[in-house]
């Protein structure tokens, strides 16, 4: 008798998770003090190897701070902050958890807010966003730029500050660190130079393993 063996099914590859971009945002030449890092709408950004030119987190190399307490204060070290990305989804919970009627992307020094993407301040370290074309996630990239997720932007005091100032209510600088946890954003860096607009879509590639 002769066995036949069933053939494994083929695997069924899922689409990619996908949103849009809703605005894009940049420090101002006027920033100073304890905000400068507050950011301003504008109607695209440029971005090079060292992120967006001119903003306040330009460059190839940054300074360590509280981030980094293995490391002495100030030691220099890769620029892996060039950008801040926000959710839409995201600044609506923590707006209803400090009781806003809105929290804008402006107080948190957001470069880019992003809408559509589920749980995006969890999307792992090593993935990677394009922007632009009409590809879908499938086939070539035929985009703008590509940005590298480089870490959960995790809370901290100095976007406290900016919000209660903002907001007019001085309890909110210790209240946003709790209420922003896992909600903060991510901070990327730039794989691939372009443009990007409001109205671009964003396709999310996964980390590439082994």
């Amino acid at each position: 008798m002769i066995e036949v063996t069933k053939a494994a099914p083929a695997a069924v590859k899922t689409a990619p998770k996908a949103g849009r971009l809703v605005a894009t945002l940049t420090t101002g030449p006027d920033r100073h003090g304890d905000h400068a890092f507050v950011t301003g709408r504008t109607a695209a950004l440029d971005f090079d190897l060292f992120g967006i030119p001119g903003d306040l987190h330009h460059g190839s190399s940054r300074r360590t701070g509280a981030r980094e307490p293995w490391l002495p204060r100030g030691t220099v070290i890769r620029n892996d902050r060039q950008i801040s990305a926000l959710g839409v989804d995201e600044l609506a919970e923590i707006a209803g958890r400090l009781g806003l009627a809105a929290l804008e992307p402006e107080w948190l020094g957001g470069n880019l807010l992003l809408d559509g993407i589920a749980d995006f301040s969890r999307l792992a370290p090593g993935g990677r966003l394009a922007f632009g074309g009409e590809w879908g996630g499938r086939g070539r990239f035929d985009g703008g730029a590509v940005l590298r997720v480089e870490a959960y932007n995790a809370p901290c005091r100095q976007a406290g500050r900016a919000v209660a100032a903002m907001a007019d209510d001085a309890t909110l600088e210790f209240a946003f660190v709790k209420a922003a946890a896992r909600l903060r954003g991510l901070v990327l860096s730039v794989d691939r130079t372009g443009r990007v607009a409001p109205g671009d879509a964003v396709i999310v590639l996964p980390p590439v393993t082994a």
